[in-house]
């Protein structure tokens, strides 16, 4: 079945039943972003950290994926169903309590603005004529015994704003008050004589209408909520795109790496704050927030790159692993579709249209968790989505293209391989992938990960080599070459200083502000420096040789670098502190819905998503 904008709000209690009776949920948001495409290899590497990719992913766009597919976006304006994120649903219900305050029961107010004034507004001396003039007519209408209805001139929504505070002060029962548009969409105040129980009668239809209207605005936001607060597991294929997109639509905006000062017009100084702590604790909180959203989420993908899978399906793409899973040792198993929702046939695919992809994943992941039980003994035909025999497989989402860090760790550290056989080479941007072949020519097999036009990673077949490599480059006048350890050790240290601007700039704020000055001065502070590798390209390329200044090499020490990433400052801890305790509150929802499995014990004995890939 297809929901769209005008059959959802009639199926929505389908999809609630569907969501209380599901086992699992499989999705896909078909958003492929840098995963696909020309631009993958000048936006992605081997060598990203989990905290590199994660900011890569929030800029990237799958719009031209999803055009290359055939997506048809006028369908999406045409009959795609709103949505809302929390913030904006927590705002919009405000505007309806402000609504209420104001009309004390009286009727209704067409629009109230966000930054609407709570408390009552006096009457300016030039609106009070006007405001005596609409009493004098009301007065008129109460002792008229013939008119029951009185449609006052269009006027400015100030103006209907104090006709409201007025007549709900004044004129607590008796009348009903309505704003109602014309055809040229001025809008004017209709008054109505009523009694008591017909007062109380459109009131409640007033609210009833709200309540739709605030339902209908909250949109396709109400179905992943009810998903979200089930706490069953959420499933998809190579997923870790699909959960930012939905925590960002749906919940609140990512974490930002950098301030964004429009975000925090409304309140400068308190918004700055926010702003600078979220920079230091990127990945982590969005880590809590994805937790705190979906308490338990396995990717097929990584299950399908992890023992016992890993020796006998070779290709982990969903269109060849659902093929694969039809295969021996595996059995697919026999989906009934309900009467009135047909199926999809996996025959004919349907591949990258979201619904058909979810629905095989789901496929995948039962032929998989199936497999699992073949190991028990006695076997175990169907094993369930509540399993321990699964647990391994909880919360951690494949990294693509990733060399040596498989997945994201959303429930702590992240692995952290030591890469001591690679380097960090820079040199001249009229440089091809060719000159760098050449470069390390005499070091056996290497790899090489583009960065951007002047950097790249080399990774050595021979760690003892990359010393040899290092000493070399010292006398080279167009590149450079460092040890991965250095180059992670410089990134720290500008972080660090970055991180130090920030702090001395807050000051500065703080400063300023106590002086009553604009914020005009303080944005002006808040800078960033921009630090890159360069290099000469004037010099002549050369042959890195394995014997080349050995006898002026010398051993260097490397220190422990400090993650300053890690030093949570008093003010961040304070900012994100109802953030943190919402995280804690889901963590112990999470142990609480972890259901008793089928082996008794750790699942670690059996199957173990490994540290080392």
């Amino acid at each position: 079945m297809e929901i769209i904008r005008s059959n959802f709000k009639s199926n929505l209690h389908k999809v609630y039943q569907a969501i209380e009776e599901a086992d699992f949920f499989a999705i896909d948001g078909e958003f492929s972003g840098i995963s696909d495409g020309p631009s993958v290899t000048a936006l992605t590497n081997g060598f990203d950290t989990p905290e590199e990719r994660y900011q890569k992913l929030k800029k990237s766009s799958s719009i031209d994926f999803l055009a290359s597919q055939g997506f048809d976006f006028n369908k999406v304006f045409c009959n795609g169903i709103p949505y809302l994120i929390q913030e904006e649903e927590r705002q919009l219900r405000e505007q309806y309590d402000e609504k209420r305050s104001q009309t004390n029961g009286a009727g209704t107010l067409a629009y109230v603005s966000p930054n609407a004034s709570k408390h009552p507004v006096t009457i300016p001396e030039d609106q009070k004529k006007f405001i005596d003039q609409v009493v004098e007519k009301i007065e008129d209408l109460l002792q008229s015994e013939e008119n029951k209805n009185l449609d006052l001139e269009p006027c400015t929504g100030f103006q209907r704003k104090l006709i409201y505070q007025t007549l709900s002060r004044k004129y607590p029962k008796g009348i009903h008050v309505e704003t109602l548009e014309t055809e040229k969409k001025e809008r004017y105040i209709v008054i109505s004589k009523v009694d008591e129980e017909e007062r109380k009668r459109r009131e409640q239809q007033r609210l009833a209408k709200e309540q739709e209207e605030l339902n209908d605005a909250v949109g396709f936001s109400r179905v992943i909520h009810a998903i979200a607060n089930s706490g069953k597991l959420v499933i998809g294929h190579n997923m870790l795109l699909d959960v930012m997109h939905t925590v960002h639509q749906f919940y609140c905006p990512l974490p930002a790496l950098f301030p964004v000062f429009p975000r925090c017009h409304a309140f400068p100084y308190e918004g700055l704050r926010l702003a600078f702590c979220l920079a230091q604790g990127d990945l982590n909180e969005f880590k809590e927030m994805t937790s705190c959203v979906f308490p338990r989420l396995l990717d097929t993908k990584l299950m399908a790159s992890t023992q016992p899978f890993k020796d006998i399906i070779n290709n982990t793409s969903l269109a060849e692993l659902e093929k694969r899973l039809k295969e021996t040792p595996f059995s697919p198993p026999k989906v009934e579709s309900a009467e009135g929702f047909p199926s999809y046939d996996t025959a004919s695919e349907q591949l990258h249209e979201a619904g058909y992809d979810a629905y095989i994943t789901g496929l995948c992941f039962i032929s998989m968790a199936n497999y699992l039980g073949s190991f028990l003994s006695p076997p175990k035909i169907h094993v369930s989505a509540r399993s321990k025999l699964i647990e391994p497989f909880f919360n951690k989402l494949f990294l693509m293209r990733v060399m040596d860090i498989p997945y994201l760790n959303l429930e702590g550290p992240d692995l952290q391989p030591k890469r001591d056989h690679v380097l960090h080479v820079t040199f001249p941007k009229e440089w091809k992938t060719s000159d760098l072949y050449q470069l390390f020519s005499a070091f056996g097999n290497i790899q090489i990960s583009w960065i951007d036009d002047t950097s790249a990673f080399v990774s050595l077949s021979q760690p003892e080599q990359v010393q040899i490599a290092v000493n070399t480059s010292r006398y080279a006048e167009s590149y450079r070459i460092q040890t991965y350890a250095e180059y992670v050790g410089k990134k720290q240290e500008e972080k660090h200083i970055k991180r130090k601007w920030t702090e001395d700039s807050w000051k500065e704020v703080e400063r300023k502000r106590l002086n009553t000055q604009g914020l005009s001065y303080t944005l002006q502070n808040h800078c960033y420096g921009n630090h890159s590798l360069t290099a000469t390209s004037t010099a002549v390329k050369r042959n890195l040789s394995p014997f080349q200044g050995e006898g002026g090499s010398e051993d260097s020490v490397l220190g422990e670098i400090s993650d300053p990433e890690q030093e949570q400052s008093d003010s961040c801890a304070e900012s994100l502190s109802e953030g943190r305790k919402k995280a804690k509150k889901c963590k112990r929802m999470k142990k609480e819905l972890s259901p008793a499995g089928s082996v008794s014990g750790s699942p670690a004995n059996l199957f173990e998503v490994p540290d080392t890939w």
